[in-house]
């Protein structure tokens, strides 16, 4: 059956805090309903495979690959994109870092990488050296080797660790 002649189903879902509606095709990924139907750019179609973790977005606070996920699957969730990580035009402290610590090179991995490690700190605001390595497992980085990626969420870990001494 021809793309423009699938049936479309309704997909509700929260995405950085606002309420959308859209039509799709049962087949239709989550990656592209983010995309292509809500114009947030920011999460990347990188392997199609769930193995690059470039597509990473946060669904009801789990962090989730967007192109091994169906659009249809997500109804009713409450997604997180890059785009919805600062509140305002600031960068987050996590963002700030991966500036500071030059932990981005080509910027492809990094909207990945930045919601990856959100939710490693949002769940253990401290974590170890090695936690931060396992936590980044499922993104693959061409660019920087993953030294200063680490180096970023680490100082982002010891001034929240700090804060809470």
């Amino acid at each position: 059956m021809p793309a423009d002649r699938e049936p479309q189903h309704p997909v509700h879902v929260t995405v950085n805090g606002k309420a959308e509606e859209c039509e799709v095709p049962a087949r239709r990924l989550l990656v592209h309903l983010l995309r292509d139907d809500l114009d947030l750019t920011g999460t990347h179609v990188g392997c199609d495979t769930g193995t690059c973790g470039a597509c990473t977005v946060l669904v009801d606070g789990k962090a989730m690959k967007s192109c091994s996920m169906l659009a249809v699957q997500a109804d009713g969730t409450e997604i997180v994109t890059v785009e919805g990580l600062a509140d305002g035009p600031e960068p987050t402290e996590l963002q700030q870092a991966f500036s500071e610590h030059h932990a981005l090179q080509c910027g492809y991995c990094t909207p990945g990488m930045l919601i990856s490690a959100t939710h490693l700190l949002e769940r253990n605001p401290a974590p170890a050296r090695d936690e931060i390595k396992r936590a980044l497992k499922g993104n693959i980085c061409r660019c920087t080797g993953y030294w200063n990626i680490v180096d970023a969420i680490q100082s982002v870990a010891e001034r929240t660790g700090d804060a809470h001494a």
